[in-house]
């Protein structure tokens, strides 16, 4: 591999039967090819069919995504997989909740920020809040580095959830 070889972020889609054990060999492909998972997430998403949504966010060469998709597309019980990154115009998402410690003026600060992003407050003490923030993994990651100076505690991560534009189903 050459060292101009770029290593991209890629958000793959993979629509699979909703049974015990297909998220196990999921994970498995990738940790047993060394490849890393950046953000995982999974869910049923028709009942009536029994199927759910695996978002997988990784990085690699376009050699490795291409490998990392053929494999997954070869995992029974695997329908569809495909890389969003590269097939069009999509929409991410990711949200957080973010428990922040503070007083005074961080406290009133705390809450300024969180109405500039958007955030809810979800929860409410007199010596702290629990704040839902919504959007693209840069906005969520923007508002934690920002709550670190105001008395950020603990931060719970969704991971992206992603779907093409359009009329397409997965």
């Amino acid at each position: 591999m050459s060292k101009d070889t770029p290593v991209v972020a890629h958000t793959i889609s993979v629509l699979v039967a909703n049974e015990p054990g297909i998220l196990a060999r999921v994970v498995g492909l990738f940790s047993g090819r060394g490849y890393n998972i950046e953000s995982l997430t999974v869910a049923e998403t028709d009942a009536k069919q029994s199927l759910s949504r695996i978002t997988i966010v990784t990085k690699g060469t376009p050699m490795i995504i291409e490998q990392i998709k053929a494999q997954l597309a070869r995992l029974v019980p695997v329908y569809r997989v495909r890389d969003l990154t590269v097939e069009g115009p999509h929409i991410e998402r990711e949200l957080a909740l973010v428990k922040v410690r503070s007083t005074g003026d961080k406290r009133v600060e705390a809450l300024r920020l969180a109405d500039v992003f958007r955030a809810k407050v979800i929860d409410a003490k007199a010596d702290s809040f629990v704040f839902e923030v919504t959007g693209s993994s840069d906005k969520v990651q923007t508002f934690v580095g920002l709550m670190e100076t105001l008395g950020l505690v603990d931060v719970g991560r969704t991971g992206i959830v992603a779907m093409s534009r359009g009329g397409e189903p997965l």
